[in-house]
């Protein structure tokens, strides 16, 4: 096959190999609508500038008109089962106290003390309260934001007890996820991510999963550059060659919904366009490397008179299935093994598949905006009529660490993390030392960078939003 489809209209060209979803037209155990949909949307040519990447004041007009007006994934409802039980959340100069007031009842308070500003709860702190006290002076809330009390309140009879209440800012949850907004007036979170991308989320009922696995590691790159290190397989064949022979790289789709979500569907068991006709069916069999190999005995399976991607579907269905006590006959063999990664926008990653059920998580580093601090939970189905686990604690590496140092991480795909942040830092120093002020973006294969830069241009260029003033 010839790579070089040569010059087409804009938004036209695709990659000549088998579509996506010719590939998953040939699975035995069908797809559902979710995944044989398609919503590509030609969004120009034109460079992005790197402005965004290095500027202060840019990340500035980032935290004063994004991050105050968008849905963020603030914890799992699993972090906070009981009354009372709480978690930090921090984006940037902001935090939040994120508790559970009732059974269907969960508040953000802003983390600071209303005498002295204090705050009520050191970040990346969790725990059970039943008031929230400043470690400064005592005064104390209840854990319905009332206040409880004051120390000497006869000192401060102008401070009314009734108006004295933590500020709040909005919540909702969806698919287990606790998400919250600071703009009082932004539209409601199904508004915000639309009516189709709504309906995928609900069909994967990610309430019913849990984190196995949590791993946070911060890299001297901007926030943006690394959630866009994630959001095209161009890279693959030069960043991850190890996975080539078995990932359908350059001809993944690419869609995007609204304003606000956007996503790639990257076929595995089958060969990348770039290697086509170097590898048998059963050479792409034995080279599978994505995900959990490690699991794969010795004896591996056979193709026979079938395909790897089928040979791979029927043997990740039992192993996961028995793994995680859950019945996963139903279960589409694309589902089962493609890679589906959704951008939530401003900051979450969902990736929905079975063979790689992951969320990410990226926020910019409160002190340098050329940092980023990263996060990866790996989600697990709760056991058909079992009981719940406990989340994971995360795990915390510095930055000379090796992500397949984090206890429980499959080595292979550590190794792919790794190769990825590795480009990171070269991107944000190549950026800095360019005399080119733009990035140049592919129409089809990057459409969701683009997709993504032109959400925070809009939000840039409002207004600041400072809650409460």
């Amino acid at each position: 096959m010839n790579m070089e489809s040569g010059p087409m209209a804009a938004g036209d060209a695709r990659c000549p190999a088998i579509s996506t979803q010719d590939i998953i037209a040939r699975d035995k155990v069908a797809a559902p609508g979710w995944v044989r949909s398609e919503s590509y949307a030609f969004l120009g040519s034109e460079d992005i500038s790197t402005d965004r990447y290095i500027d202060p004041d840019f990340a500035r007009r980032e935290m004063d008109s994004l991050w105050t007006r968008t849905w963020q994934f603030a914890c799992r409802e699993e972090h906070i089962p009981e009354i009372g039980d709480y978690q930090v959340y921090d984006i940037g100069r902001h935090s939040f106290i994120i508790t559970r007031v009732a059974a269907d009842d969960i508040r953000a308070y802003y983390n600071a003390c209303l005498h002295r500003g204090t705050k009520l709860r050191a970040s990346g702190s969790a725990g059970c309260a039943s008031e929230f006290k400043c470690s400064f002076h005592g005064w104390s809330w209840n854990v319905d934001g009332s206040s409880k009390s004051i120390t000497c309140p006869w000192d401060f009879p102008h401070v009314d007890p009734a108006n004295n209440s933590l500020p709040q800012v909005r919540v909702q949850t969806l698919g287990g996820f606790v998400w919250i907004n600071m703009d009082p007036d932004a539209p409601s979170l199904e508004a915000y991510l639309g009516a189709e991308a709504l309906a995928h989320i609900q069909a994967w009922k990610l309430e019913d999963r849990y984190i196995h696995l949590h791993v946070q590691k911060s890299f001297p790159a901007n926030w943006k550059l690394t959630i866009e290190a994630f959001m095209e397989a161009y890279h693959v064949i030069e960043t991850h060659p190890q996975v080539a022979p078995s990932n359908a790289d350059a001809n993944s789709q690419y869609d995007v919904y609204g304003d606000h979500v956007n996503r790639f569907i990257s076929c595995l068991s089958v060969a990348s366009p770039h290697l086509e006709g170097r590898f048998s069916e059963q050479d792409i069999l034995d080279q599978f490397t994505v995900g959990d190999a490690s699991v794969l005995s010795e004896d591996r399976p056979q193709v026979g008179d079938g395909t790897a991607r089928q040979a791979m579907a029927d043997l990740f269905r039992t192993m996961f299935g028995a793994a995680t006590g859950s019945d996963l006959s139903a279960t589409s063999d694309s589902e089962i093994l493609d890679c589906f990664s959704y951008t939530l926008f401003p900051n979450t990653y969902i990736f929905p598949g079975v063979s790689l059920p992951m969320v990410y998580r990226f926020r910019p580093d409160p002190r340098d905006h050329r940092r980023c601090i990263y996060e990866v939970f790996f989600l697990r189905p709760v056991p058909d009529g079992g009981t719940r686990p406990e989340p994971a604690e995360p795990i915390l590496l510095t930055d000379e660490q090796s992500f397949c140092e984090a206890p429980g991480m499959d080595a292979g795909f550590g190794k792919i993390l790794d190769q990825d942040t590795d480009n990171l830092f070269l991107q944000q120093e190549g950026i800095e030392a360019s005399i080119k002020r733009g990035l140049t973006l592919g129409n089809y294969q990057e459409i969701r960078i683009r997709h993504f830069e032109q959400a925070v241009d809009r939000y840039v260029a409002m207004a600041p939003l400072r809650p409460g003033r």
